[in-house]
């Protein structure tokens, strides 16, 4: 580990050149110094441009870019090859099209320092929804040389991340909860290196869309891991193209293969999306009086 930087950002990409732009432009702005943190760029096998994008902030942001050959969708293999080559001891995970507020990292590395015990932290996406019903909206509302005035502009608007009724309702502490890994989605959040790496890392049996991050989270919790809410960690989710009712599908598919493999009662809780789903499931886990896997593991034992 390279202990002169404080944490690895680790971003994803196919095709998303001019979004992963704005991206990079968003870290140039960070109040953590460039030479603190490193950005690890992975490439699913782009046709854009995407090098070229990355090539330009070389001389901004410590960044490398990993290149793998266009196979389909294997964006847990590409997040993988982030955990690998980061060498810092926090990995900040953040997609493109996920525009950082300038105290992001900042705010992550805090949650960490503050933390006796290993920490998964979930930061906060500003005008993150399911089916871009407010996209045009957020469109005019953002401008993505400058994503903190923006977010402002979004929380006047009441643009807020679509987790937001369920953190509220659990008062933020989602550490708390049976299943705070239901949340810990890797368009921002973070997590130490070391932890990654001993529970596995992602499963790169998921090779479509949704469920590889809270896999990973249900390990991570399984491992000690402290789940914290960190609305400072904050950013913007610029509207892409996307398909809720697909997505869902998708979803239900790999949450079956959560619950196959761990084989708990709470991790068979995924079955019944979208009855059952991320902002309910620790509810009914608690209606139901679900036992933790912990304990139902012991009582297998």
């Amino acid at each position: 580990m390279d202990h002169s930087l404080t944490c690895s950002v680790i971003i994803p990409t196919y095709n998303r050149a001019r979004l992963l732009d704005w991206t990079l432009h968003a870290l140039t702005r960070q109040d953590l110094p460039a030479d603190r943190f490193e950005v690890v760029v992975v490439d699913d096998g782009s046709s854009d441009g995407t090098a070229a994008v990355v090539d330009r902030y070389r001389d901004r942001l410590a960044v490398t870019y990993h290149y793998q050959e266009d196979q389909g969708y294997r964006l847990a293999a590409a997040r993988n090859v982030g955990i690998a080559h980061a060498t810092a001891d926090i990995c900040v995970f953040i997609d493109s099209g996920v525009l950082a507020h300038s105290r992001c990292l900042s705010a992550h590395l805090d949650s960490h320092a503050s933390a006796p015990g290993p920490t998964a932290v979930v930061g906060y996406v500003y005008g993150f929804n399911l089916d871009n019903e407010d996209a045009e909206l957020i469109e005019r509302r953002v401008d993505v040389t400058d994503p903190d005035a923006s977010i402002v502009r979004l929380a006047e608007d009441g643009r807020l991340d679509l987790r937001e009724e369920f953190y509220v309702r659990h008062d933020d502490r989602i550490g708390d909860l049976p299943a705070p890994w239901t949340v810990y989605w890797n368009c921002n959040a973070s997590a130490r290196t070391a932890q990654l790496r001993s529970v596995g890392a992602f499963d790169e049996a998921f090779r479509t869309w949704g469920g590889e991050d809270i896999d990973l989270a249900y390990r991570l919790h399984r491992d000690g891991a402290r789940f914290v809410l960190n609305r400072q960690a904050c950013s913007i989710h610029y509207p892409h193209e996307k398909k809720a009712d697909d997505n869902i599908a998708s979803c239900a598919l790999n949450y079956r293969y959560i619950a196959d493999k761990y084989g708990t009662p709470l991790t068979r809780l995924l079955l019944p999306l979208p009855t059952i789903n991320p902002f309910n499931l620790n509810d009914v886990a608690r209606f139901l009086d679900v036992p933790s896997c912990a304990d139902y593991l012991a009582g297998k034992a």
